[in-house]
Formats: C-alpha cells, sequence, structure tokens
C-alpha cells in the first residue's frame, strides 16, 4: 500500500479476491453514484432500486447521507472541508463493498464536480456509475421533506446546498433521472433496467 506507516501490513492480497465473490454472489459488483439536491428522490429512488435488484437475486447495499452521518461520520460539519472529508470516507467504505462484489448505491448530495471526482478517483472510474437525480430546486423545495429548506431561507441551517451553498450539476452523468410526474419506482426501474446488463454475469 502507496505511503502505508512502515508497523501497517495490509492481508487483502492473502484474502479471497473480488473475483471469487463475485463469483459466489452471481454478478459484478458497482457503485451507483446517486447526486443531486436536498429532496430530489436520492434516498426514495434506491431504497426502491434496492428492492428490485433483491427481487431479481442481486446483492445491493445503499450508503444513505442521513445514516452515515449519524455513524461513521458523525464527527463532521458542513464545511468545504468536513463535506470533502465526508465523501472520502463514504467513496473508501463503498470501495470496500464493491471488492467484495456488492452493488453499492450512494445516496448523496455530493454537490461540486471535484468532490464527485474524488470518490470516483478512490473507487475506480471503471466502477463508478453517476446518476444525476434532477430535480428543479423549486420542486425541491415544495417537497422540502426534511424542513432544511425553510430553516435554511431562514439562516437557520448554514452552508445549505441549493440556498447557501452551490450544486454543480454533473456535465455528462451516466444516467438523468427526471422526478418531475414519475413516480419513485418507475424511476428507480429505469436505472435498474440501465444496470442489469452492467452486472449480470455472462
Amino acid at each position: 500500500m502507496a505511503n502505508a506507516p512502515q508497523h501497517i501490513h495490509p492481508v487483502s492480497d492473502r484474502l479471497l479476491q473480488r473475483a471469487d465473490k463475485e463469483a459466489l454472489l452471481g454478478q459484478r459488483g458497482c457503485t451507483v453514484w446517486m447526486t443531486g439536491l436536498s429532496g430530489s428522490g436520492k434516498s426514495t429512488i434506491a431504497i426502491a432500486l434496492e428492492r428490485h435488484l433483491h427481487a431479481r437475486g442481486h446483492y445491493a447495499v445503499v450508503l444513505d447521507g442521513d445514516n452515515i452521518r449519524t455513524g461513521i461520520n458523525s464527527n463532521l460539519g458542513f464545511s468545504e472541508e468536513d463535506r470533502t472529508e465526508n465523501i472520502r470516507r463514504i467513496a473508501e467504505v463503498a470501495k470496500l463493498f464493491l471488492l467484495n462484489g456488492a452493488v453499492v448505491v450512494c445516496c448523496f448530495v455530493s454537490p461540486t464536480i471535484a468532490i464527485r471526482e474524488q470518490a470516483r478517483a478512490i473507487i475506480g472510474a471503471q466502477d463508478f456509475i453517476e446518476v444525476f437525480v434532477d430535480t428543479p430546486l423549486e420542486e425541491c423545495e415544495r417537497r422540502d421533506v426534511k424542513g432544511l429548506y425553510a430553516k435554511a431561507r431562514k439562516g437557520e441551517v448554514k452552508n445549505f446546498t441549493g440556498i447557501s451553498a452551490p450544486f454543480e450539476p454533473p456535465p455528462s452523468p451516466a444516467l438523468r433521472l427526471t422526478t418531475i410526474n414519475r413516480s419513485a419506482d418507475t424511476a428507480a426501474d429505469h436505472l435498474l433496467q440501465y444496470l442489469l446488463p452492467r452486472i449480470q454475469r455472462t
């Protein structure tokens, strides 16, 4: 391992490898990185996608922003530095699941191109599928599922993406999903049909 301290001795080369795990699971692993504004529908689509995959015998793991921030990243805030570290840790966790053959579904605002490219670099471009849940700000704010937009408008929530912090849409995502006049289940099925050729073993 590059730059590893001398007292650290990784055992990864002695463990069963990714191909062994994928053969056992009967699938090919990948990481689906869902980006979009808060309230865009990322988590709802991911929940439906997990169920669709499970019904077809595929092993999937969902990593969601709220769950991660109440656990492994509970010590991080929303400064630019903390957002970067948040995504770095998530990408490393996603990579661990990926190397064990899972279809990893990540649901994170991940608001800048640079921060998503950081995740892509850690996970590996060949296994990184960027999905843009393209829901307009006004619709996300209308839904305001968690009441965060209202608080952000009042200045009670700082550095809130779309209000007091920027969101940079992916210039060329692998897939763009819209949730306007479309159910989350329909969007999830669209994503499923895109993924199946990628994860099914021949």
